[in-house]
């Protein structure tokens, strides 16, 4: 898709700090790209990104915001003591409140908020809850960064709520059954998200890197743009293991009415390594991986292979960090919205990844 640029629309004389995954006090858990504010507010950024805690009693409201720098509607997924209870929509405007309907005697409650919805969609606000809080503790778990395009966003992929041919591209989305939270779940370990629709390495699904920005723009910014007054990314997360899928786009023909140039090999190989250089000076002991896509087919899959080929044996010497991998997917023929994978498809990509990913970090 056309990629927009945004800023978060500042709706509170809040001092904020910066906070990626697994932060925490005794009473929330703060886990993907997200940005604390004062008095446990929170701005849910990126794809999955979300808010945990633990109550009791039988009643529940959460109070959520749609913020962005115009406005519009958002979403996020609910996850209910374990269980999926489905996504909300958050209307433009004011903050709302939403009741939760509790269904289980158990004696603690555990409630956790995903963004359904990507960066590019405007932050989600987390103002409070009035449940009755008890303490939340993290399990100590590996980890893993998903960088990629809409493919990892999950964007296009639920049209359960409002039918492909209607709504807008954010209705579509289900960040929470994309292909890495659902692998990273499958394995139990903790994910970030990285990830932008239309976005590449080099060049986007119908820019050429004139009027959009690139991944390699953007990784270092929290809110994934390339607005400087919002925070730095601080790479507290340092994962053990860097996914990066990119290529879809650079490969793409665009929307065939724009001019769209032949795809460059050595400048689409030329950026990869110099963003996996980049990932490298804030992550010393990652292991990278870097993948196909499903959705790149007939000659362009050698040339993508013979590409990703190139990035790895640029690191070949390289003794300072672990070698880099090669994931291939299967090719796809994708069920969801505006040609990606559906919520299913989504599935079938988690069980291809997640046993290769689980063995990588079982020799850790």
């Amino acid at each position: 898709m056309v990629l927009k640029k945004i800023a978060l629309l500042t709706l509170f004389l809040l001092i904020s700090a910066v906070s990626v995954s697994q932060t925490k006090n005794n009473n929330f858990l703060y886990a993907g790209r997200v940005e604390k504010l004062e008095n446990n507010a929170v701005v849910l950024i990126a794809t999955a990104s979300s808010v945990a805690f633990n109550f009791t009693g039988n009643e529940c409201s959460i109070s959520l915001q749609s913020a962005d720098s115009y406005e519009h509607h958002n979403y996020v997924s609910l996850v209910l003591d374990g269980k999926y209870i489905g996504k909300l929509r958050i209307e433009k405007g004011a903050a709302q409140s939403f009741p939760i309907k509790i269904t289980s005697n158990k004696k603690v409650h555990t409630l956790g908020i995903y963004k359904t919805t990507e960066a590019q969609s405007g932050g989600v606000l987390f103002t409070g809850t009035t449940a009755k809080l008890t303490s939340i503790t993290a399990k100590k778990k590996k980890k893993i960064e998903f960088i990629g395009d809409s493919i990892t966003c999950g964007a296009a992929s639920d049209p359960s709520d409002i039918p492909c041919d209607k709504g807008e591209y954010m209705d579509h989305h289900n960040g929470y059954y994309a292909y890495g939270p659902v692998l990273s779940r499958e394995i139990d370990i903790d994910y970030l998200i990285s990830s932008v629709s239309g976005i590449g390495m080099y060049r986007n699904w119908n820019d050429e890197n004139k009027d959009e920005a690139i991944m390699p723009d953007v990784y270092e910014n929290l809110y994934l743009t390339k607005d400087n007054s919002k925070p730095k990314y601080d790479f507290a997360f340092q994962p053990n293991i860097i996914s990066i899928a990119l290529g879809t786009n650079d490969f793409s023909g665009g929307d065939g009415k724009k001019e769209r140039l032949p795809f460059n090999a050595e400048k689409y190989v030329s950026n990869y390594i110099n963003f996996i250089k980049m990932l490298y000076k804030h992550n010393l002991q990652a292991q990278i991986v870097i993948t196909n896509s499903p959705m790149v087919n007939g000659e362009r899959t050698i040339v993508f292979e013979e590409c990703l080929n190139k990035v790895k044996s640029a690191f070949a010497e390289d003794k300072t960090h672990k070698p880099i991998l090669i994931f291939k997917f299967k090719p796809m023929t994708p069920k969801g919205c505006l040609g990606h994978p559906d919520v299913a498809d989504h599935k079938v990509l988690a069980d291809e990844y997640a046993p290769f990913l689980k063995k990588l970090l079982n020799e850790k």
